[in-house]
């Protein structure tokens, strides 16, 4: 098949600067343009340094309306108004990484339907879609700890979650907690139980298990590090460790990044991954399920290139076998 023609709409944050590394890489892929205002007429990599010597492509303030697909990497709340200024081809695939269509109540958008783009919940789904909205970093993390005990049923009480990110889950923008200076030897929480991401953790729990309705209690923290999402929830479950262990590899036995670990978790096994990498622990009738993904990668830029394989009949690895930052 011809090389996939590939629009970047945001080209210059965090999430399109990986978006960039994975495509010029992607066998079956190639950058048409990278949109940013800010930027127009500046080389990429003047940005995105990491790609010096990869590619002499600019930035654009125009656009192509006939690519076959169209990441969005705008702020949350940008991809509505973008999209209302903007006509793509009916042929135009679309993947936004912002939270624009994530929940079922905002899903369709000028007759056009988003699917969640999770592909441990929804691979199939993906493949026939033109619309996806890419899930967030937070909700990826802790849906692929959850899902296995959704699917059983076996969600029946609350669920308790403290999980940390590394600073560019910030995005680019600066802020009072995004500085060095701040960050450095530094911990703390945001949000406490009003994340966001709350939102579409419930909807996809309600999915398969359409009977819940006890809290999930979630905790986001800053981390001092760049990049990465450790989390770890609790929750009660009468079975043994290994009845965890056999619901949760049966779940994922066909997932391409998602793997059931024996040994506990360090983030620099998934740093500048798509894979997602699950523990299970059982302590006094609660089990302790650790998930931790790059949340850059599985949490934005990779999962949306895994969607678009999916979308394109491509296999699911396609351009995102890479190695862990491990030392």
């Amino acid at each position: 098949m011809k090389n996939i023609q590939v629009g970047i709409i945001g080209g210059a944050g965090y999430t399109a600067g990986e978006l960039v590394r994975l495509l010029i890489n992607h066998p079956q892929a190639e950058l048409n343009f990278v949109y940013s205002t800010s930027n127009a007429g500046n080389k990429i990599s003047k940005i995105h340094q990491d790609l010096v010597g990869s590619l002499d492509l600019e930035f654009t303030d125009t656009v192509n309306p006939d690519v076959d697909v169209l990441f969005l990497c705008l702020g949350h709340g940008n991809s509505v108004k973008f999209l209302s200024e903007n006509t793509f081809s009916e042929n135009t695939k679309i993947i936004d990484l912002g939270n624009d269509f994530r929940l079922e109540a905002d899903k369709v958008f000028n007759g056009n339907t988003f699917v969640y783009g999770l592909p441990e919940l929804q691979r199939e789904v993906i493949k026939t879609a033109n619309y996806i909205a890419n899930p967030g970093c937070f909700a990826t993390a802790i849906q692929l700890g959850l899902l296995p005990l959704a699917n059983a049923g076996l969600l029946n009480n609350d669920v308790h979650i403290n999980a940390v990110t590394g600073a560019t889950g910030a995005g680019t923008s600066l802020s009072a907690t995004t500085h060095y200076t701040w960050r450095d030897n530094n911990f703390s929480y945001y949000k406490p139980f009003t994340h966001q991401h709350l939102g579409e953790i419930n909807q996809s729990v309600k999915q398969l298990q359409n009977g819940f309705d006890s809290d999930i209690l979630f905790m986001p923290n800053r981390g001092n590090f760049s990049r990465g999402i450790f989390a770890t929830l609790y929750t009660d479950f009468s079975g043994s460790v290994e009845d965890a262990k056999a619901l949760y590899t049966e779940f994922y036995k066909d997932a391409e990044f998602t793997f059931v670990s024996d040994d506990e978790l360090h983030l620099k096994q998934v740093v500048n991954t798509n894979k997602c990498l699950i523990h299970l622990h059982k302590h006094n009738g609660k089990l302790l399920i650790t998930s931790i993904i790059d949340n850059l990668l599985k949490g934005a830029s990779g999962q949306a290139v895994q969607n678009m394989n999916l979308m394109f009949g491509l296999e699911e690895t396609t351009g995102l076998n890479l190695k862990a930052t491990y030392f």
